[in-house]
């Protein structure tokens, strides 16, 4: 008799640990499947959390190096430590896997180890062990594409899991694709003092973030020294003991040309891990990009078969996958979970960051929906000019005739934190008048989001 659960998660990502745990607080008996040897999936192992700890330390180095002075500060015989800030970052990940392992005990969530897969509607097979469940949820997340003609060795040509275990700081380092992953690591890298190139076929970095915001973001981050080939596609790529050979193509046809370069991060987007599940086999239904189909419950066409996170559609991020694992769990239970897809936040983690939320103005252009703008600069906000953050702008979008906001971004300091107030507000439905007579403590870098909440009516105070 095979061992039964109320629930089996395949996958233990952000989406998948946090709904294992969700489901054992409302009182049932869960497992978690996760192959690797340590819990967290990408994110906590390979992916967010690591990223971060080299943007932190990357970030006190260019800081310590050049910002510093400015303050006073003198700093004589600055040098890297490579290998212990490399060390650090597998600490940080260390504790944080452990930390996940230690809230599965303290929930009494059951790790499954190893690799699971669906040999029939209603089992779990890991390892040659079967499992029974009433309900199995898969969410076993995402992995780097490829780029034909570029061939990923970890060596010389890298995807995000080797960008972050370089173990020299390249002479000219090309990153290919100019999306969130690809900008990270390139400004991880530019801080450390090597060169860096980003090569992006659109004609703009960062698509699907409002243009305005993403142009300004572009002469920042040129400014900070990378360098941008837009409109440019990659075809091949040739790997010898110098370095790297590439061969690019003008997007729209042309000649051909050679860039070389020392370390080679491939980073043009990921893609579901649904390969080995046996889904054909059971007939789970899949799109056309190879996602698992669910209805508007994250079910799939198999009954008692869910799935959550980077393996259905929407936007491939680890907030929205716990958001999606807390609402299964809890309609599980009887409850009525739910997710608010028009207000998840997407933030770039570089420095200045750029968060973004809901709809852009090119969106409401092409829906035809009238809107009014506020914006204001952080070179006008006393606390950044003290902090020597001045780049950037918050940018609101409020309805022109109910002022409801229906899209926020931002470029600068703490970007991230900040855009939380807005994801708030428009969670609760609110106007820009609501967030503009908020009382903001003084001097804050969120006085600027009361600002920009301000100019939406024209009457911003401080420009």
């Amino acid at each position: 008799m095979s061992q039964s659960f109320d629930l089996i998660v395949i996958g233990a990502g952000p989406g998948g640990y946090v709904c294992a745990l969700r489901a054992a607080q409302l009182g049932m008996r869960v497992a978690c499947v996760e192959r690797r040897a340590t819990l967290g999936g990408t994110c906590l192992n390979i992916g967010c959390i690591p990223s971060k700890a080299l943007l932190q330390s990357s970030e006190n180095f260019a800081e310590t190096a050049h910002a510093w002075k400015d303050h006073g500060i003198l700093v004589d015989g600055l040098r890297l430590d490579l290998a212990r800030m490399q060390a650090r970052k597998a600490e940080v990940v260390a504790a944080n896997v452990k930390g996940v392992e230690f809230l599965f005990g303290k929930n009494k969530v059951t790790w499954l180890k190893g690799t699971g897969t669906l040999p029939a509607p209603g089992r779990v097979a890991v390892d040659g062990t079967d499992y029974a469940a009433r309900h199995i949820v898969i969410a076993t997340g995402s992995e780097s594409v490829t780029l034909p003609g570029v061939g990923v060795d970890q060596q010389r040509i890298v995807d995000s899991t080797g960008g972050l275990e370089l173990a020299a700081v390249p002479g000219h380092l090309v990153v290919i694709g100019g999306g969130y992953i690809g900008l990270e690591l390139g400004s991880v890298w530019r801080r450390l003092g090597a060169q860096v190139t980003v090569v992006e076929f659109l004609d703009r970095i960062v698509p699907g973030m409002d243009g305005e915001i993403a142009k300004a973001f572009q002469r920042v981050l040129q400014k900070q020294g990378l360098a941008f080939r837009l409109s440019t596609r990659v075809t091949a790529a040739a790997a010898d003991a110098d370095g790297v050979a590439l061969t690019l193509e003008p997007a729209g046809g042309g000649a051909a040309e050679t860039l070389r370069a020392d370390i080679v991060l491939v980073a043009v987007g990921r893609r579901p891990v649904t390969a080995g599940l046996g889904l054909e086999a059971l007939g789970v239904a899949l799109d056309e990009r190879g996602r698992v189909r669910t209805d508007a419950h994250y079910a799939t066409n198999i009954p008692g078969l869910y799935a959550i996170g980077d393996v259905i559609a929407g936007p491939m991020l680890a907030h929205k996958a716990e958001e999606e694992g807390v609402a299964l769990a809890e309609r599980l239970a009887g409850q009525a979970g739910h997710v608010n897809y028009g207000v998840i936040p997407g933030v770039v983690y570089t420095w200045p960051e750029v968060a973004s939320l809901g709809e852009t103005e090119e969106g409401l252009k092409e829906r035809g929906t009238a809107y009014n703008v506020g914006k204001f600069p952080f070179t006008a906000n006393g606390r950044a000019r003290a902090m020597g953050s001045t780049d950037g702008f918050v940018k609101i979008l409020a309805d022109k005739a109910t002022d409801r906001i229906l899209g926020a971004h931002i470029l600068g300091p703490d970007a991230g934190t900040l855009i939380a107030e807005l994801a708030t507000a428009m969670e609760f439905g609110a106007s820009a008048e609501d967030v503009a007579r908020i009382c903001h403590a003084h001097p804050s870098l969120s006085e600027a989001v009361k600002e920009a909440a301000l100019a939406v009516a024209g009457r911003a105070l401080h420009i």
